[in-house]
Order: C-alpha cells, then sequence, then structure tokens
C-alpha cells in the first residue's frame, strides 16, 4: 500500500476512489463522460479543466472544497474584522 503522503495530490485520490468503484481508467471515462487518455493524464497528475476535475469527483462521489491556506488564510482571516459585513 502506497504511503497517505505519496497518495493525497489529487491525482491519487482520483487512483484511489476508482481502485475503490473497481474501475478501470476505460470504465472510469465512460462513467465520466470524458476519454481515457483525459482520465489517464488526471492520473499522471497533468493539469486538467475545473469542469474535468467536477465530472470526475461526481460520477466517483467525491466532495470538492476551496480553502484558503497558509499566508493566504492568515492574511484573509486577519483582514475580516466583521465591519461592513
Amino acid at each position: 500500500m502506497v504511503p497517505e503522503s505519496e497518495n493525497s495530490g489529487f491525482d491519487g485520490i482520483i487512483r484511489d476512489a476508482s481502485k475503490r468503484h473497481g474501475w478501470s481508467q476505460a470504465e472510469l471515462a465512460e462513467n465520466s463522460g470524458l476519454s481515457r487518455p483525459t482520465i489517464a493524464r488526471i492520473e499522471a497528475g497533468n493539469d486538467v479543466t475545473t469542469a474535468t476535475v467536477a465530472k470526475v469527483a461526481q460520477v466517483l462521489g467525491l466532495k470538492l472544497e476551496l480553502k484558503r491556506t497558509g499566508a493566504q488564510a492568515a492574511a484573509s482571516e486577519e483582514s475580516v474584522d466583521g465591519d461592513g459585513l
């Protein structure tokens, strides 16, 4: 089994979820309405569009969330003071 730290990127999450469904790349492609080469690009960690990510996540039952991290989160939290909200 691959350690979580090596499989925590989007590509690893997609591979793991696909395996849990028992799907090959071709089956994931068919179920998501994408091509098999697109699924291969995702699993290789290549850039894909947000729409592609959404299709794959939906068919695999994954939830997409946007979060601020690191300095962005700290700066955002510091600038929100409640005035004008």
